[in-house]
């Protein structure tokens, strides 16, 4: 050991220049970073002690949210940058860096040996063992409890991996243990391969370890302007996500891999089979894919490359994706490849048939036009405008608009919606640094629907989303059902990282090497309020499975306040919708649904099960926690049950369509099924035919 650090120490000047060398693109761009945002952004955070330590807060976050790789040793050696960060950054110096990137070289490359060595060796889940509160919130001591915690850490994803398999409650107590034996090995497997993968995309980076530790440097000190500012290097674009809307047959995915290896959904290319599902959306996760009547292959933890090869398996057969959604619960989709570009029928609408014909059209992302065309002909604005012409042939005497888990997207569009509902008028303001206020209008006569209309939202519907909520909200143009919406009412601009450029000149054409999201604007209702921090309100407040767990941007920590400004001089609310009737009518169907009812108390039993305690590592104690979640889980099936008052169908134009199309024939059959069974769908309908 002596003869080693011997050795480490007589390179230690070459390493140190070969390191100083290679951090130089990082602190220019955590330089540039501080530069961009005190020309730009629209509320600059002072640059001082408090958020240096912000910056070493998060980055720390960033590069071991479970506290298993550093000890409190390197934490100590690290502390003494907590308030020097700015300095560093104004500086250009890299002193932080090298002792990070140094410390995590070591403990990166020990835990990967670590984790072969514990993975060697199966699991006993006979052993009273359990990981503490207090030990799962901090760091490990020194090596050997660095060690520990890995191993109960590897050892508890194991057993969670196991646990996912519905057969294992449906056994005996020996067949349990039998069928667990069986299964360990390849489950600890997986599990050891997921962690390593966590290691291996830092090591694997481009510019290797260096440049990854780098770049998350940046993006902590852009994320602690606000939650939405984001440093982009080239790299992430190259190596993170991938267009499989370019491939000539796709599903539409846009994939986005995080720092601990799991894979989310970016985006959702328009028209795509993914968009006409209508059943997924940004920030999802897939766990497995079926083709056709094979098996289902697990692709929750494999990265972005398993992810990809699973998916190009096949351009022909169907593929049965489950989905999870943000909240934890799964949904199952089924999808075929289809050829992008091609489809004219980028937004859903059906017909609702009971007591009275009403509309329904789901929009799952506010989309602009990516022809380039710059006259809104392909966004999305347009495209529900059809569908509104199709739904009106059809002598619809209500429209519903499913803005659920759509997190947003153009603004333009935004307010080319809203302008589709009002006659003409403001339709929401904005703020720049300056302070001057903006107003965006709606500058066509006439409206496209002026019958009774409702926005469904949840907690998952941010942004532009919002803005049109709260638009029409504010004309007493539509009623709002559903759940407090996240809560984001910033605007963001993607620009190269250059001091130089002027926003009056196309920022397109400036080339950079790496590039920021900066948050630019704020957005305000047309009454002066802002949805920042605080959403829209719904009108008729319905029980949310959101509500147990969701994070709304109020819980972000960086979160900008803004505060609230002067009504539109030229804002004319339309005459106030009688809400009495209706909201007694949804309290009694609430009240009534055997599915509210159990949702309610599944939401109670979440919130009360949220407090942080111990978790066992013991197959019993797992499979007395699953039996017992079992009996709180919510029963979807409950929704079934209650059967609608309508029947769904498709409208005239797409009937055509079906008889010669399987594919979107499958489709329809799959949305009918869903809206079939959606209780809150159920409740919008009865709502919006006592609407006048």
């Amino acid at each position: 050991m002596k003869k080693k650090l011997i050795l480490l120490g007589s390179f230690s000047l070459i390493c140190f220049l070969s390191f100083a060398q290679s951090f130089n693109k990082e602190v220019n761009d955590a330089y540039t970073i501080t530069r961009m945002v005190e020309k730009f952004h629209v509320q600059p955070r002072p640059f001082n002690n408090e958020f240096s330590e912000n910056v070493f807060v998060q980055l720390l976050k960033q590069l071991d949210e479970n506290k298993i790789f550093f000890t409190k040793d390197d934490i100590n050696t690290l502390t003494k940058f907590e308030f020097r960060i700015t300095d560093e950054i104004k500086n250009r110096k890299s002193d932080f860096l090298l002792a990070l990137t140094s410390i995590c070289r070591k403990r990166l490359t020990m835990a990967d040996t670590m984790i072969n060595n514990i993975c060697n060796k199966a699991f006993n889940f006979s052993l009273p063992e359990k990981i503490t509160v207090e030990e799962d919130s901090s760091y490990p001591s020194d090596e050997k409890q660095l060690r520990i915690k890995l191993y109960k850490a590897l050892k508890a994803s194991t057993l969670a991996s196991i646990m996912d398999d519905d057969k294992l409650l449906t056994l005996s107590s020996p067949q349990q243990k039998k069928y667990v034996d069986s299964i360990e090995p390849s489950t600890r497997r997986k599990v050891q391969g997921s962690f390593k993968h966590s290691i291996d995309i830092i090591f694997e980076s481009t510019g290797g370890i260096d440049e990854a530790i780098g770049t998350q440097y940046c993006k902590a000190i852009a994320v602690c302007y606000d939650p939405h500012t984001e440093y982009f290097p080239l790299t992430d674009k190259e190596n993170f996500e991938s267009e499989l809307g370019q491939q000539s047959m796709a599903f539409g995915f846009q994939f986005k891999e995080e720092t601990d290896g799991t894979v989310v959904i970016e985006n959702i290319a328009p028209g795509s089979a993914a968009f006409k599902s209508g059943q997924i959306n940004k920030g999802d996760k897939i766990k497995s894919i079926q083709w056709g009547d094979q098996s289902p292959i697990d692709v929750s933890s494999g990265g972005l490359k398993q992810l990809y090869d699973v998916i190009e398996m096949s351009n022909h057969d169907k593929a049965t994706f489950k989905i999870q959604k943000p909240d934890g619960s799964d949904r199952v989709v089924v999808l075929y490849k289809e050829k992008t570009g091609e489809d004219e029928n980028k937004v859903k609408s059906f017909l609702l048939k009971g007591s009275k014909t009403i509309g329904f059209i789901s929009l799952p992302a506010f989309y602009q036009d990516w022809e380039n065309d710059n006259n809104g002909v392909n966004g999305c604005a347009n495209d529900v405008a059809k569908e509104i012409l199709k739904l009106k042939r059809e002598n619809i005497q209500g429209l519903i608009l499913d803005l659920r888990y759509n997190g947003g997207g153009s603004m333009q569009e935004a307010v080319e919606m809203a302008g589709i509902f009002i006659d003409a008028g403001p339709v929401a303001q904005y703020k720049n640094r300056d302070s001057k206020i903006v107003t965006l209008k709606d500058i066509n006569r006439g409206s496209m629907w002026d019958g009774p209309l409702m926005l469904m939202v949840n907690g998952y519907s941010a942004s532009a989303s919002e803005m049109v909520a709260g638009t029409l909200q504010d004309y007493n143009r539509a009623i709002i059902v559903g759940s407090a919406t996240y809560g984001k009412a910033t605007a963001q601009v993607v620009l190269p990282m250059d001091t130089t450029i002027n926003l009056d000149t196309d920022i397109d054409q400036v080339k950079a090497d790496s590039y920021i999201k900066l948050t630019m604007s704020e957005l305000y209702r047309v009454n002066g309020t802002t949805a920042q921090g605080k959403g829209v309100q719904p009108d008729i407040v319905l029980p949310d499975i959101l509500n147990a767990s969701t994070q709304r941007e109020a819980d972000e920590p960086h979160m900008l306040i803004c505060s609230p400004i002067a009504s539109s001089k030229y804002f004319r609310p339309g005459p106030s919708i009688a809400m009495d009737n209706l909201k007694a009518l949804a309290k009694s169907e609430v009240d009534g649904s055997i599915f509210f009812t159990e949702l309610k108390n599944y939401i109670a039993d979440a919130k009360a099960g949220n407090a942080s305690r111990d978790i066992s590592l013991q197959l019993s104690d797992a499979i007395r926690e699953a039996m017992k979640g079992i009996n709180q889980s919510l029963d979807t099936s409950l929704a079934a049950k209650e059967k609608p008052a309508y029947s769904v169908q498709t409208n005239s134009y797409e009937q055509q369509q079906i008889l010669v199309d399987d594919h979107l024939k499958e489709t329809d059959e799959q949305w009918e099924d869903f809206l079939n069974r959606d209780p809150y769908l159920k409740v919008a309908y009865d709502l919006i035919v006592l609407m006048k």
